[in-house]
């Protein structure tokens, strides 16, 4: 009994592991936390939803292409082997940077090294009472909120008595000629033209008018201008009507003012046009750019901070060519990847090279067997860029189920244009 009390009492207490604390479940904060598997560290992932999202296809679950559920997966199931993780179901409020608190809503979480990646929300250049009028496409509220304007659109139109309502309810205006944009733009058309064109019994839905306006000189103004021009191309033979350098001035329930003088009347208006970064940089007190990212060092840190990643959408930072590095999901993962590894090595007390962004090319879809694909030295347009398009986002979608049912959908909508999500739910439904 001596020996063993003895023995208690020379018993050493374990050291406590590092905490790491991740601020959001999307492509960045998630691949971070999947780096840190079997890691010497205490996980907690924090997110106010409790599902990542795969946002590339968020456009076709807005235009009844997909169901929420397919591109969706809950954050649980994803990190549910990885004995190291928590995840809290919160909303932050504040970050602590000198105690090294992160604040929620309902409690305060402590750490030794924190990775944000609150992403970033659609921005409206100053006008934020826009939004009510025009949506735009950043979570699955947003998505299911754009499909029942679009469906009710069609719906209210086929009671219409007056041929002015019928004509304005079948006027869908896009604003923001980007991936976003160019996508909602293409997959409207295709719904109208196609998917449901035999459904309604007063209204020919091919008669369906769909604008996109652009305030620059070109569409997706990343791409090559080759590109550019034959993602217009590509759009104009489906029937969408794009306009270049026509800035929006004026936007309301009945349509938008263009700063040509023009107007076009529309019951249905979509925001595309750009994106602000979360409220990360007020929390820090740290300098941001223009569209409110955190602007970070070479190791995605800030300054005076090291312990403080910031990644993704939130973060704005320069590639080796000097180059801002876009907010695509590519970038976030290998954003991800980099604080994982850079944690671990602060851990075994070495120093990571810095960022280094690898740049694969971009992608646009534009509707059935038309795409865009940026890829360097080769680039493709047409049937070859949508195919490489699907199978790239088909790759990346989480988890084997999304992808076999994502697979599955999009060969019988190939085969028959039918899209079997063209449910009117939200906010519309009450």
């Amino acid at each position: 009994m001596l020996a063993s009390a003895l023995g208690a009492g020379h018993k050493r207490a374990q050291p406590r592991r590092p905490r790491v604390v991740i601020v959001g479940a999307g492509f960045g904060g998630l691949n971070t936390a999947l780096g840190l598997r079997n890691a010497n560290v205490d996980v907690t992932v924090i997110d106010r939803r409790n599902y990542h999202l795969f946002q590339p296809l968020l456009y076709q679950v807005a235009t009844a292409g997909l169901s929420p559920s397919q591109i969706a997966t809950p954050i649980r199931r994803i990190l549910a082997s990885q004995k190291n993780v928590t995840v809290l179901l919160e909303k932050v409020e504040d970050v602590d940077a000198q105690g090294r608190r992160v604040i929620t809503e309902n409690r305060t979480v402590a750490y030794d090294h924190l990775v944000i990646a609150t992403g970033a929300r659609h921005a409206y250049f100053g006008h934020d009472e826009w939004e009510d009028a025009a949506p735009g496409l950043k979570s699955i509220g947003d998505a299911t909120e754009i499909r029942a304007r679009i469906l009710t659109a069609f719906e209210k139109a086929e009671v219409a008595e007056e041929e002015e309502e019928r004509r304005k309810l079948l006027t869908f205006v896009v604003v923001g000629g980007g991936p976003t944009g160019v996508e909602l733009a293409g997959a409207i058309t295709e719904l109208a033209r196609k998917a449901i064109a035999e459904d309604f019994r007063n209204i020919d839905a091919r008669s369906a008018r769909v604008v996109l306006v652009e305030a620059g000189d070109r569409l997706l103004a990343t791409f090559p201008a080759a590109l550019s021009t034959s993602a217009r191309k590509q759009l104009e033979r489906l029937g969408v009507e794009v306009r270049l350098g026509r800035a929006v001035v004026r936007c309301g329930v009945t349509g938008v003012s263009l700063a040509d003088g023009s107007e076009i009347l529309s019951s249905c208006v979509l925001w595309a046009a750009g994106v602000m970064a979360s409220r990360a940089a007020k929390w820090l007190g740290v300098p941001a750019d223009r569209a409110g990212r955190v602007i970070v060092k070479p190791d995605l840190t800030i300054e005076n901070f090291p312990e403080i990643f910031v990644i993704g959408d939130t973060a704005s930072v320069k590639d080796a060519n000097g180059r801002f590095v876009p907010g695509v999901a590519p970038a976030a993962k290998q954003m991800g990847r980099y604080v994982a590894r850079a944690i671990r090595a602060r851990m075994a007390d070495t120093r990571p090279e810095p960022f280094r962004y690898a740049d694969f090319g971009n992608l646009a879809t534009i509707g059935r067997s038309a795409a865009v694909a940026d890829l360097g030295r080769v680039r493709l347009s047409g049937l070859p860029a949508w195919l490489l398009w699907s199978s790239a986002h088909l790759w990346f979608l989480v988890g084997f189920r999304n992808r076999i049912a994502v697979f599955l959908d999009w060969i019988w909508a190939y085969a028959t244009f039918d899209r079997s999500a063209r449910l009117i739910t939200g906010r519309q439904e009450r």
